[in-house]
């Protein structure tokens, strides 16, 4: 892979064969160590660090915010929707901790499909992990502008109707999500190690805030809020499933990080599991302590759900203010940690040739990729500012499974074709495990409404016609000769 490429042979490759071209595991990493000469990412987060960006980008708006969402849904079984939600993502992310520790580099999910399916497969999963990334920074950073209110109604104040929602909600703008973007940006774009630091200590403070919100609600536990347990039947429970599954988005946030931890094999398929535990007892925790606290039906159309239950509880203004202003610093984090993923994704599709090289620049003195960060951060703001939650959250959800049924579709891919190579973790009771995560992800995207199939569709139609006007003819392995890919892989071996 360090030869010149034959830049005669791209054009003249088939496209068959070209979205057939695999990209070994060895020249993956070597090229990740140089960074095709567009600068290089530090490694500066070990173990500790990893976990937290994890948890960071997982753990926020889908628990603070989506409860109001889905509790009419399913029912006071809102809980079950969460542990169905959690086996998928569990199922998963033992895929990505394979995965991780066996290439360890920023491309997570995109990388992984091109070492197995091919440039095909890879482009339509990077281009899935966009929609996840980015529109989940998106989604997440539109709670904020609800727990802003829920802060300065604590003080007889509150947002104008145009600065706290966009169009859809009777607004202008939802300034709060802008501004929280726009401050993410300006702190990625410092350093990876500085984002690390501050995203660990926010942490601190939301798993601090839903215990402490866990503690309240069971003061008021009431069982009979359980009955019935499934008014809207099985069906409310899996559909809430699949909108729920948004709130475990993140885990793989840690495996973007391949190129800037100490000890990526080792440090990142523990961070990944000890995440996704941490972040699935919390959610059913607070699930059930606040179906205890309050009947199903009183979510129905609740803004900032948690918060309410808080200040109704204790009838403490004091705690209010405090849950609110926590609950805003934790929205922040998976704005932080979600978007530095997408930056590192789009680094890697960069440096493949995929997508134009802006996005592939690490700055010499930050170690970050500036320029590319920037456009993100301002793509995202925009969004996040104009669009309502609901839409992102789910279109968020169809592209994560998505991406997810890849990965473990590469797990069984690469124990069929090296079952030698060294791995640092192994799934357990393979091929049971990935098969079931593969299935489980596709059972929840077909409980998913038309409008997002819809939404999925176009999203697939436009990164088709990107990647034929776009990314077939820059791609660096397309670009080979048919001589040089057989070498490339030659050579790997």
């Amino acid at each position: 892979m360090n030869r010149k490429p034959s830049v005669s042979a791209g054009p003249a490759t088939l496209l068959g064969a070209q979205l057939r071209r695999r990209k070994s595991i060895t020249n993956m990493i070597a090229e990740a160590e140089t960074n095709a000469g567009a600068g290089q990412l530090r490694r500066t987060l070990g173990m500790w660090q990893l976990t937290m960006i994890s948890v960071g980008a997982t753990m926020g708006t889908g628990i603070l915010v989506i409860l109001g969402d889905t509790v009419p849904i399913a029912g006071p079984a809102i809980w079950i929707s969460f542990v169905i939600a959690g086996i998928t993502a569990l199922l998963s992310a033992m895929s990505y901790a394979e995965m991780a520790g066996m290439v360890p580099v920023s491309g997570s999910s995109y990388s992984y499909s091109y070492a197995t399916m091919g440039e095909g497969i890879a482009w339509i999963c990077g281009w899935c992990l966009v929609l996840e990334y980015a529109v989940s920074v998106a989604a997440v950073a539109v709670g904020a502008g609800q727990y802003v209110n829920e802060t300065l109604r604590t003080f007889g104040m509150e947002l104008p109707a145009a600065l706290a929602g966009g169009p859809a909600e009777g607004g202008a703008v939802n300034l709060p999500a802008l501004i929280v973007v726009v401050l993410a940006t300006v702190l990625l774009v410092r350093g990876a190690r500085e984002s690390a630091i501050v995203n660990s200590i926010v942490v601190a403070i939301k798993a601090g805030i839903l215990i402490f919100f866990s503690v309240v609600a069971f003061s008021a536990f009431n069982a009979g809020n359980f009955e019935p347990l499934l008014p809207m039947g099985a069906a409310g429970v899996t559909a809430a499933a699949s909108s729920v599954f948004f709130s475990y988005i993140g885990f793989d946030a840690a495996s973007t990080a391949g190129e800037e931890a100490k000890n990526p094999k080792r440090d990142l398929p523990r961070a990944i599991m000890l995440s996704m535990l941490i972040v699935t007892i919390t959610y059913v925790l607070v699930a059930v302590s606040a179906i205890g606290a309050r009947e199903w039906n009183w979510f129905e159309g609740a803004q900032a759900p948690l918060v309410q239950i808080v200040g109704e509880l204790t009838g403490q203004p004091i705690f209010v203010l405090a849950f609110a202003v926590a609950a805003v610093l934790a929205i922040a984090s998976v704005v932080l940690t979600v978007l530095y993923g997408q930056t590192r994704i789009l680094l890697a599709m960069s440096r493949d040739g995929l997508v134009p090289p802006v996005f592939g620049k690490v700055s010499n003195r930050t170690g970050t990729p500036v320029a590319g960060t920037w456009i993100t951060g301002i793509l995202v703001a925009i969004t996040a500012g104009f669009i309502p939650l609901g839409a992102l959250a789910d279109a968020t959800s169809i592209g994560t499974l998505f991406a997810f049924a890849l990965v473990g579709a590469s797990v069984i891919y690469l124990r069929r074709k090296q079952p030698q190579a060294p791995r640092t973790f192994k799934l357990p009771l393979y091929p049971v495990t990935p098969i079931l995560g593969i299935f489980a992800c596709l059972f929840l995207m077909s409980q998913l409404g038309w409008h997002t199939w819809l939404v999925f569709i176009i999203w697939m139609i436009v990164g088709v016609a990107l990647y034929l006007g776009y990314g077939r003819r820059r791609s660096r392995l397309g670009q080979l000769s048919a001589q040089d890919y057989a070498a490339s892989h030659a050579n790997a071996r």
